[in-house]
């Protein structure tokens, strides 16, 4: 039987210049993210949609959480492989697409980790722990596009 896992979150819009939404363009784009007993990460919209190019956009966070969830089953899977991992790095890209009535999506996304690991690591056995997480990662399990890797690899030392 399942665990049931539930996750807290506080959204709270920081956009009102005093008008409230009177005027399209009287109002910004910013709220609040707070979780219970974090700090508080301020975000905006995509600034191609009136946000602040400064502040984190969902797309962004969107993308942030598949990667990071991915590299964290990386390396709990990496770390029970007897593979040891000395550093990891991602440069993810979303690919999304816009109708022309507003309607967005993502379409897929690559993640490219590029992970160091200790000399005589099994690199093949290091790679193939990718084609692993899609079936543990709640993120990766609970999208509806294709995620796909690019991985590279170096060997510390």
């Amino acid at each position: 039987m399942a665990t049931r896992h539930d996750f807290t979150s506080r959204i709270e819009w920081t956009g009102n210049r005093g008008d409230g939404t009177r005027s399209y363009r009287g109002y910004d784009r910013t709220w609040s993210v707070t979780t219970p007993g974090q700090p508080v990460i301020h975000c905006s919209n995509d600034p191609r949609l009136g946000g602040n190019p400064a502040l984190p956009n969902p797309e962004d966070m969107l993308l942030s959480a598949l990667a990071a969830c991915h590299m964290l089953w990386y390396l709990h899977l990496a770390s029970k492989a007897g593979i040891v991992v000395q550093s990891y790095q991602d440069t993810p890209i979303g690919a999304a697409e816009s109708t022309p009535d507003g309607a967005g999506r993502f379409v897929r996304a690559i993640l490219k980790p590029h992970i160091i690991v200790e000399r005589g690591s099994d690199l093949a056995r290091a790679d193939a722990i990718h084609h692993e997480i899609h079936k543990v990662c709640f993120i990766a399990r609970s999208v509806n596009f294709p995620v796909s890797y690019e991985a590279s690899y170096a060997v510390a030392g």
